[in-house]
């Protein structure tokens, strides 16, 4: 019997200097990120991406001059692969950069599975990006040919693994801190202008999801602690608390921070770059005492076996799978996944 096709959906980065421009150029036309006609979004993308290149390449260069997102997810798809066992086949696609979903389709065409597992590398859904990637996927798939029976994994903000992977990572930095004082925990996620927010995306909702879950593991009376949206750009207003406010309102009350991303699942340049460096920075500077940063939660077992636990669940489904059992998201989030499926 054919086996079953995993698919990771991932953001993809570029991988060289000279694929920072193209790649911007690949997320500006995206009509979840920018919504206008085509010609127009088509010349504002091709804009944006000419004005934003040098601060990005500047950004990849404090990494070699690309990013490692790409090599970190296929380590994850080898340790979920290993973990299925038999009957499984996982593969990457990324939405604007290497392996595409069009690249990925033919690979699953060729394979000609039995089932598909459509699995966001985001545990909480929003339209930019795991709506995004299905949408994609959806029309690379029929250009495939793929007549395969699909399930997609809309969310899993509080899978029980999934929590207890990220609780892993942040109880010994806590332990740490508590050397120097009764530290505050930042929960960050990247962050969403907040009309997006507004129109009816549930991604905030979940992002809060998460972080109550988080902090129902962790099991610490009294934990001092706060969700914040990191990698704001532009002129719009986003979903706050900021981090950098939050980092700059520990450093009044000279506490130290434990700062955990709770929506990467991998090391890439929004948390070696801009948590590691740039964060760090603005909250010694701002007078915190000591600034740790738990890691992603990448190939770690737990998370592992979430994943594994949620593929296995799905296959048993078809269309939009939503983990929890019901639809988690309240009336007014309308972006919701299993909403709009319904």
């Amino acid at each position: 019997m054919s086996a079953t096709a995993v698919v990771l959906f991932n953001l993809g980065a570029p991988d060289r200097p000279e694929a920072v421009r193209p790649f911007l150029g690949n997320l500006f036309s995206d009509p979840a990120i920018i919504a206008a006609p085509d010609w127009i979004r088509g010349s504002l993308a091709r804009f944006i991406a000419w004005r934003r290149a040098g601060k990005a390449r500047a950004v990849y260069d404090r990494l070699g001059g690309g990013s490692p997102l790409l090599a970190n997810t296929r380590r994850q798809a080898a340790a979920l692969e290993a973990a299925l066992g038999s009957g499984f086949k996982v593969f990457v696609a990324m939405r604007y950069w290497h392996p595409r979903a069009v690249e990925v389709a033919r690979e699953v065409k060729a394979m000609a599975p039995a089932r598909v597992v459509l699995l966001p590398l985001y545990p909480q859904f929003s339209g930019t990006t795991s709506g995004s990637s299905l949408a994609e996927w959806r029309q690379a798939a029929a250009a495939a040919g793929i007549a395969a029976p699909s399930s997609f994994v809309c969310c899993y903000p509080e899978d029980r693994d999934w929590v207890a992977a990220l609780a892993e990572t942040i109880a010994p930095l806590l332990d740490q801190a508590a050397k120097v004082g009764a530290a505050r925990l930042l929960l960050s996620a990247h962050g969403l202008p907040r009309r997006v927010v507004e129109r009816g995306d549930p991604y905030q909702f979940q992002v809060e999801r998460t972080a109550r879950a988080v902090v129902a593991a962790l099991g610490r009376k009294g934990l001092d602690w706060s969700v914040c949206y990191q990698s704001r750009v532009g002129p719009l207003r986003w979903i706050e608390p900021y981090a950098e406010a939050e980092l700059a309102r520990a450093g009044r009350d000279r506490v130290p921070v434990v700062l955990a991303p709770i929506a990467f699942v991998s090391e890439h340049s929004e948390t070696l770059v801009e948590l590691d460096r740039s964060y760090r920075d603005l909250a010694l500077a701002a007078g915190v005492p000591l600034y740790l940063r738990a890691p992603a939660v990448a190939e770690a077992p737990t998370f592992i076996r979430a994943l594994a636990g949620l593929v296995r669940a799905a296959v048993k489904r078809e269309g939009v799978f939503c983990p929890s059992g019901r639809r988690l998201c309240p009336d007014d989030r309308a972006a919701c996944a299993l909403r709009s499926a319904a």
